[in-house]
């Protein structure tokens, strides 16, 4: 998810600076249902980047910026396994700023610290419709639920190589994926 699919899910994602670590036995969720982000999610499996990354041909946006998706280490070692995501997958993706001139530098483009927010993607079958979830933040409180109707579920669940996942722009997943044979071509 970049940038702009969160602009196309109509809801600002920001980080969340909460105190939670990952914890092995799964997302953790808040008594009124929201979603409670690792504090060390930047320590999981890193998955991939994407530069400029755009679900929709008309949208652009002023300026450059890297996705990081992230996926925690229990669920990326049963993928392994299976090629399969399991319940209880948490996927973290954070949006950063690009710049093209610093230090040394003097082509293409490199990460700035510039955090333009965090997305959560979360797989819990006994608490979602279809078993996947969206969270937004404002920044200072747990992560909530974004509403079905977001186009962000179609959107994945039309798209997702694996399950409701963008499998195909993690190269290692997908091909573990496509050797297990749960790589879902368009």
């Amino acid at each position: 998810m970049s940038y702009l699919h969160r602009l196309k899910c109509s809801a600002p994602l920001l980080l969340v600076l909460a105190a939670a670590t990952s914890d092995p036995s799964g997302p953790r969720f808040t008594a009124e249902g929201a979603f409670i982000p690792p504090a060390d999610y930047r320590e999981w499996v890193f998955l991939s980047s994407g530069l400029d990354m755009s679900y929709s041909e008309g949208m652009s946006m002023p300026g450059h910026s890297f996705d990081n998706v992230f996926v925690d280490p229990a669920s990326w070692a049963a993928f392994k396994r299976s090629g399969h995501w399991p319940d209880k997958t948490t996927f973290a993706m954070e949006n950063r700023g690009a710049a093209t001139k610093g230090s040394i530098n003097e082509k293409g483009h490199f990460q700035t610290g510039d955090l333009m927010g965090v997305e959560f993607h979360v797989r819990d079958e006994s608490r979602f419709k279809g078993g996947w979830g969206f969270f937004a933040s404002n920044g200072t409180t747990p992560a909530t639920l974004l509403p079905a109707s977001a186009p962000c579920y179609a959107c994945h669940q039309t798209h997702g190589a694996v399950g409701t996942t963008f499998t195909q722009f993690y190269p290692v997943a997908k091909a573990i994926a496509m050797k297990a044979g749960t790589f879902r071509e368009e």
